[in-house]
């Protein structure tokens, strides 16, 4: 009776996307290059190197501060980022903020330029919507250590396949929440729009994403939140930044470069959260 534990079909599923991803590579492999060198360019040179070689340590932690109060209007949002980032800077792990920040910055980048508009023609059809459901529920559910095995085939180790993942990992908010916002606009509001002759791109650009701006914005503050996350996950394929002394930590069993480490990545996720929670109309509480 063994043979009803038996498996019906020996299926190879992992040998055909082994396959597929290495023929894939065989015919970008040149795009994926470009791309690679690209995003080195965005992170090291532009956001990396103006951050932390261009402006002065205190001139960026007051302009940040002054970017929290202009966004929120909350005296105690300033406060909290100066005395954070202070922290950061006088524990030593200035530079390495900076780094984990450029990261940050690329990977939302790309996922707000890829998502609002996925998540603008999912709110425009239906058809389009159904499809991307599970795609998106699969980039959320599958393990994101899985995602850093295709990225380092396509851009080997370093900054690029970190970003590669934050962006799968963290863009699926972005897309539902434009195609929530989008579809929640008032029907009465639509409505009015048809009754004064408006065209499809009129009510769209000028009635349903203005008036979603908060929703969208949620899904930014969301895609922020998950890329901060996958921080620790992107130094193990060569990102820098503070994940890479997290990562350190753990297997040194420091615990004192750990927690700094670790609080650093708090402040820092506490500071954009918090900025970007602003525009969606709320005033939040640090």
């Amino acid at each position: 009776m063994t043979w009803l534990n038996e498996p019906l079909f020996d299926l190879q599923v992992g040998q055909y996307v082994d396959r597929a991803v290495d023929s894939i590579y065989a015919q970008l492999g040149p795009a994926f290059e470009a791309f690679t060198t690209g995003m080195e360019w965005l992170v090291e040179d532009i956001f990396t190197n103006i951050l932390f070689n261009y402006i002065p340590v205190y001139v960026l932690i007051l302009l940040v501060a002054g970017l929290a109060y202009l966004f929120s209007r909350n005296i105690g949002l300033p406060i909290f980022t100066i005395v954070g980032l202070l922290f950061i800077h006088n524990i030593g792990y200035w530079e390495e903020m900076i780094q984990t920040l450029s990261i940050v910055l690329a990977s939302v980048l790309l996922s707000i330029i890829l998502g609002v508009p996925l998540g603008i023609l999912a709110s425009q059809s239906e058809l389009f919507s159904k499809i991307t459901t599970p795609v998106l529920d699969f980039m959320q559910t599958m393990p994101s250590f899985v995602y850093l095995i295709p990225t380092i085939i396509f851009f080997g180790s370093g900054v690029v396949p970190g970003i590669v993942s934050s962006v799968v990992f963290a863009m699926p908010p972005t897309i539902r929440l434009t195609n929530l916002g989008i579809r929640q606009v008032s029907e009465d509001l639509v409505e009015a729009a048809n009754a004064f002759g408006s065209t499809r791109n009129q009510k769209l650009f000028k009635v349903q994403i203005p008036l979603a701006k908060g929703t969208i914005m949620a899904g930014v503050n969301q895609s922020i939140m998950l890329s901060l996350s996958m921080v620790v996950i992107a130094a193990l394929v060569g990102a820098p930044g503070l994940g890479t002394e997290v990562v350190r930590a753990v297997a040194q069993i420091d615990v004192a470069v750990g927690f700094e480490a670790g609080v650093s990545i708090v402040i820092l996720a506490i500071i954009l959260d918090r900025i970007t929670q602003s525009f969606q109309g709320k005033k939040e509480k640090v």
